[in-house]
This record gives C-alpha cells, sequence and structure tokens, in this order.
C-alpha cells in the first residue's frame, strides 16, 4: 500500500485504490487516494517550508539537486521495478533512458542555475538589475507515460529555482512517485520541500484549485488542461502546459530511406505509441510513396507489441481502428489486438498499426490516438507538405528526412511545431525549450526557460547620486 508523502513523512489517508499491470491486467499495489484533507495538509506543509528553501543560496539548493541525483543512483533497481510494474515498458527502454534522464534532469538544472548571470543595466546615473523570486508553491501534476522522467523534468527546475512542490503522479503510475519520496527523506532533504499524494483526477483538481498553490504545471490532455485554466483563471496562476500531439513527419525523396523508414519505425512505435512526442501522420514524397509504405508496413509486423496503460486506453485505441476503417481507409497492418497464448492475453495490448487513404479532415488524422499508429498520404511538392504538416490544430513535434541541407533548414523552420527533429527523433538537450503551439501546449520549459517559468522577475532601480567635484 502506498502512502502520501507530507512534511517529510508518510500519511496514510483516504480510501484505497487499485493499480493495474498493463501487460497481465492484475493488480500490483494498492495506493491511498487523497481527498480534501490530505491535499490541504500537502499545501500546507508545503507554504511552511518554502520561505526558508527559498532563502537557501542557489548554489546550496544545486547541492541538494546534486544529491538527489546520487539518491536515484542508489535506489536505481527499485525505481526501475516501479516503472515496469506500472508501466509494462520494457526493462532496457526503462534501464537506458527513463530512470538515466531523472539523474540527467537534477544534475543538469543543478548546473545551469548555479551558472546563471544576473541582469544589470546602467544608464547616466541610474543602476538597474533584476532578481529572479520562487513562485511559492507549485502543483506537480504528471502523466502515465513516461512518469519518473517527467516527474524529475519539473521537479528539478522548480526546486533549485527555490519552490515547494505537491506531486501528483498519475493515478495509473504511482510507484516511482513513492520511491522518489522515500529517496528524499533518505537525503535528508528539508521537510515539506517535496511532497506527494497519490489519487485520480478528483485529487489533482482539489489540489490546482487550492489557494495555497501559486503555479501548476502539467503535462497530459489537451482537455485536461482546459479544464485547469478555468480553475486557476480567476486567481490569474502561472500555469504551464506540455499537452497532446497529433505530429507529421516529412520524407523528402532525396531522404536516406533505409535511415527515414528505421526512424518511422522508432517515432511511430516506441512505448506503443504512448509518447507525446510519436509521429502520427506520416507525409511521404509520391515518388517513394508506395515503397515507404511496403517497407513501413513489413517493419510495424516486427515490432514488439507493448501494452497500453489500461483497459480503457486499449479499448480507445481499437475504437480508432475501427473509426480508420469505417471511414474508408486501407489497413496495411495491424489493427487488431494481438493473441500470444499466454499470460499477455490477459493485458492490454494493441497490434502497431499503418493505415492509408483518408482525408486530412478525418477525426481518424484529426485526433490524437496516443497509440502505436500512423497514417502515411503522399505529397508532391514541398509547399504542399508543409501545409498538410500545419494542417493539425496541434503543433508538439515534427520529424523531417532529407538529405538536402537547404531543404532542411528551409522547411524546419517553417513547421509550426515546437520542437523539429531533422533526420532524428527523441534527441534532446536539457539546455534548449520544449514545448507546444497551437492545442499542444502554453509555454517552455528546459533550460533556462525552465528557471524562468518556475521564478519571476523584480527590477531594482537605484539611481546614484553624483559626487561633489
Amino acid at each position: 500500500m502506498l502512502t502520501h508523502f507530507i512534511g517529510g513523512l508518510p500519511v496514510a489517508a483516504g480510501n484505497p485504490f487499485p493499480v493495474h499491470d498493463p501487460v497481465t491486467g492484475t493488480v500490483v499495489r494498492q495506493a491511498h487516494e487523497a481527498d480534501p484533507e490530505v491535499v490541504d495538509r500537502a499545501v500546507r506543509a508545503a507554504r511552511e517550508a518554502a520561505r526558508d528553501w527559498a532563502a537557501l543560496p542557489v548554489g546550496e539548493r544545486a547541492g541538494w539537486m546534486r544529491r538527489l541525483a546520487d539518491g536515484i543512483e542508489s535506489r536505481f533497481d527499485d525505481l526501475v521495478a516501479a516503472e515496469i510494474a506500472d508501466t509494462g515498458k520494457p526493462y532496457e527502454q526503462t534501464r537506458t533512458l527513463e530512470v538515466p534522464r531523472g539523474i540527467a534532469n537534477f544534475r543538469a538544472f543543478a548546473e545551469i542555475a548555479a551558472q546563471r548571470p544576473d541582469e544589470a543595466f546602467h544608464l547616466s546615473g541610474v543602476l538597474s538589475y533584476t532578481v529572479r523570486r520562487p513562485l511559492g508553491v507549485v502543483a506537480v501534476i504528471v502523466p502515465w507515460n513516461l512518469p519518473f522522467l517527467l516527474m524529475t523534468w519539473k521537479l528539478a527546475p522548480a526546486l533549485v529555482a527555490g519552490n515547494t512542490v505537491v506531486v501528483k503522479p498519475s493515478e495509473a503510475t504511482p510507484g516511482s512517485a513513492a520511491v522518489f519520496a522515500d529517496i528524499c527523506a533518505e537525503a535528508g532533504l528539508p521537510p515539506g520541500v517535496v511532497n506527494v499524494i497519490f489519487g485520480y483526477g478528483a485529487s489533482g483538481q482539489l489540489l490546482v484549485e487550492h489557494p495555497g498553490v501559486d503555479g501548476v504545471t502539467f503535462t497530459g490532455s489537451t482537455r485536461t488542461a482546459a479544464t485547469i485554466m478555468k480553475t486557476v483563471a480567476d486567481r490569474v496562476k502561472p500555469i504551464s502546459f506540455e499537452l497532446g500531439g497529433k505530429n507529421a513527419g516529412l520524407v523528402f525523396d532525396d531522404c536516406d530511406l533505409d535511415r527515414a523508414v528505421d526512424g518511422a519505425v522508432e517515432s511511430v512505435f516506441t512505448n506503443g505509441g504512448q509518447v507525446c512526442l510519436c509521429t502520427e501522420r506520416l507525409y511521404v514524397q509520391r515518388s517513394i510513396f508506395e515503397e515507404f509504405c511496403a517497407r513501413l508496413a513489413s517493419r510495424a509486423q516486427e515490432v514488439e507489441p507493448q501494452p497500453m496503460i489500461s483497459l480503457e486506453h486499449r479499448d480507445r485505441v481499437l475504437s480508432y481502428y475501427a473509426l480508420a476503417r469505417s471511414e474508408g481507409a486501407k489497413v496495411h497492418t495491424g489493427g487488431g489486438v494481438p493473441a500470444f497464448n499466454d499470460h499477455r492475453d490477459s493485458g492490454y495490448f494493441v497490434e502497431p498499426t499503418v493505415v492509408t487513404g483518408l482525408s486530412e479532415w478525418s477525426r481518424f488524422n484529426r485526433e490524437e490516438i496516443f497509440g502505436p499508429v500512423c497514417h502515411v498520404a503522399p505529397f508532391d511538392s514541398e509547399t504542399e507538405a508543409i501545409d498538410l504538416a500545419n494542417s493539425s490544430d496541434y503543433g508538439l513535434a515534427a520529424t523531417l528526412w532529407t538529405t538536402g541541407l537547404d531543404r532542411a533548414h528551409r522547411v524546419a523552420q517553417r513547421l509550426e511545431a515546437g520542437l523539429v527533429w531533422v533526420n532524428t527523433w527523441y534527441l534532446r538537450d536539457l539546455r534548449t525549450p520544449f514545448g507546444g503551439v497551437k492545442l499542444s501546449g502554453i509555454g517552455r520549459e528546459g533550460g533556462t526557460q525552465s528557471l524562468d517559468f518556475y521564478s519571476e522577475p523584480t527590477t531594482i532601480t537605484i539611481k546614484l547620486e553624483q559626487p561633489d567635484v
């Protein structure tokens, strides 16, 4: 049974709820659901710790980030096990990507914050300079697809900027957050700096509407983000949203075709397509369209299916497979549920799927599916490709496959997306800004952009008296 972590102590309060293993459908753990009293207690603990934490020099807070990174390393195997139990992800992916990125997040933001210069301006006997103050208490709401990676991506800059936090992980994936709470206690982090509560969306709603919360960072669906915006509007709380995507990939006929197919397989099917950066719309120049589709469909048949996070989400993805057929799509491969003839048949799996033949304005091509599926369509000109990519209401990420240097720069700068990859995918420099446009989000995180969100500038202006001569 997972308990909340409030003020440096475990708190067993609220009704228990089950957490399922997506591979088998069985219950792997239970957690307490945060009620109004628990949420209020967590926010009050964060507020009580906020003044002393903010008063620490940034170098000391950076030192705490390094200690937390060391703590993650010491509990590496426990975090891998917790992540796999909740998400059903492959061991190798969890061991080589997600937990190491958590370590990197704390170490990177420790260095970025410690080395960030202040601004000062001199003009005609006037000195103006800025100091940055933390927001205060930040609500950190984490999704289920990359739970540990995305939690640490938000926590590290929020904490090093001087905020205290209340973390609410997804009800589907609370395990790694519980281990991290233990790490905070083992490291001796001051009580109340990090608080962790568990629960469904109702618990998250209680958290973001609490008057003691000064800012909200959220990764998840656009619909939930809209609800949060309405909730915090009256108090004008700062928000940072990284939301859904209907990401496009452009494949030009001057590409390295082997590399482009490999990249498409990775960007469409990684983690069962349950990554906000995955590609759901592929546009391929007509001269290589048929060959690309055939090769992609063949490779999709070799992809090991990954479980969807829940039975509900599996059924949602399957409903889009049915929708594609009803809208007239050609299904090149997949479109159903795989049969393993073992314990996985009770899990939440769907087949990797490739379809063609739908209108750009079909529901299948307009709505985010968040599964291992893509639609492939041909284009004839560079301008058409850009227009197709930009036709979505979303704008999180895009991929571009070409060997033309001029084309790479020209097209990438015209794509309406927060992040554009050229001849690669999922390659991140933690110092660069990350976020989406249109329905894919508000604000940017990463590097100094994260520190800007989690703090506010105060300008101090001093009139310098001229000495008597």
